[in-house]
């Protein structure tokens, strides 16, 4: 998968950096792609016209999982060092990556109001390591959410607020990075859907870190996500399926959480858990028919996943059409259909 993610490089004039509503536009105004899973045939339109694209009784599966500002800023000794929060271990200990230019496992981290951290071991795979703070539960999330600031990467100039980190339907905190394939949704837009027929469903993957910088990506099968699929959910999704509709994910998370239940018990249902499925060219679909999904940096685990949809073929001469045709990248990007 590395020799497709090699031919790719995204310019810099590309990178989506602001988000479209402080252009003057709404969310949905972004550009979408629509790619065709058989014959790999793209057609160009904006997000707002996806009710034209949807048939009554498909199914969209969206992510509910809501953003945390998931960068804490502290001190240890006299050195500045900023801890990335990724996965919640438990009621006061995350898997958390320490940036900056110097960090020892044994000294405390310092933080604003009195609160702290200690190294206590290796997080799920290297650099996370398990951070301990010295709060725990709802006390911790209050100081997270009045201290921290959203995760910000390097194509990105200026601290935007959390609000523009956030997808409008976002209810459950925990994601460390917004699942930025709902970004497009407008509630205009998700009406204009229902009253279309199309169903709209809600489950939960909280996102971890999808970036650990210096070119290293988490690898999927060490990077566990926990999910929670409700039975209104899967009402919902095998109702489509009884009825030759389409289930269309939005979002490699949603993928991620319905195909780990499919692999896991063999058939939808009801659950909760944590994931460490790894989907690729190699893995078969057995629930999900079609993907929202945004433009990003083409990194191995995210490719491979798309394989999962469409040959690395079609998904090549997808993504150079991108390119030409100037779609913009990343969270604050333009979007992709795959149908």
């Amino acid at each position: 998968m590395n020799e497709l993610a090699n031919e790719f490089h995204i310019p810099s004039r590309l990178n989506a950096t602001t988000p479209i509503e402080l252009q003057g536009f709404e969310r949905d105004d972004v550009k979408l792609m629509v790619l065709n899973r058989e014959t790999g045939k793209c057609e160009h339109t904006r997000f707002k016209k996806l009710p034209d694209l949807l048939h009554e009784g498909d199914v969209l599966v969206l992510n509910n999982s809501r953003t945390l500002p998931a960068s804490l800023k502290g001190k240890q000794g006299k050195q500045n060092v900023e801890v990335r929060l990724s996965r919640k271990r438990g009621k006061d200990t995350w898997d958390v990556l320490i940036l900056g230019d110097f960090h020892q496992a044994g000294e405390p981290i310092e933080f604003p109001q009195g609160v702290t951290g200690r190294v206590k071991g290796e997080g799920s795979e290297r650099p996370l390591v398990q951070l301990k703070f010295n709060r725990s539960g709802s006390e911790l999330i209050d100081f997270i959410f009045k201290n921290g600031e959203p995760i910000r990467y390097e194509y990105i100039d200026d601290p935007w607020p959390l609000e523009y980190y956030q997808n409008v339907y976002g209810s459950i905190p925990g994601s460390v990075e917004m699942a930025s394939a709902g970004r497009a949704f407008t509630w205009r837009l998700l009406r204009e859907l229902r009253e279309k027929g199309v169903d709209i469903v809600f489950i939960q993957l909280h996102a971890g870190l999808s970036y650990y910088g210096n070119d290293r990506w988490p690898h999927p099968r060490n990077h566990p996500e926990d999910y929670h699929v409700s039975s209104e959910a899967v009402n919902a999704i095998l109702r489509a399926k009884n009825r030759g509709k389409r289930v269309i994910a939005v979002g490699t998370t949603v993928v991620r959480t319905l195909e780990t239940v499919m692999t896991e018990f063999g058939h939808l249902k009801p659950s909760e858990g944590v994931t460490r499925l790894y989907l690729s060219g190699d893995t078969p679909l057995q629930i999900v028919d079609g993907l929202i999904t945004g433009l990003h940096e083409p990194e191995a685990s995210h490719l491979d996943l798309l394989k999962a949809f469409i040959s690395e073929g079609k998904l090549k001469s997808a993504y150079q059409t991108a390119l030409m045709k100037n779609y913009k990248w990343h969270e604050f990007g333009d979007m992709n259909l795959i149908l």
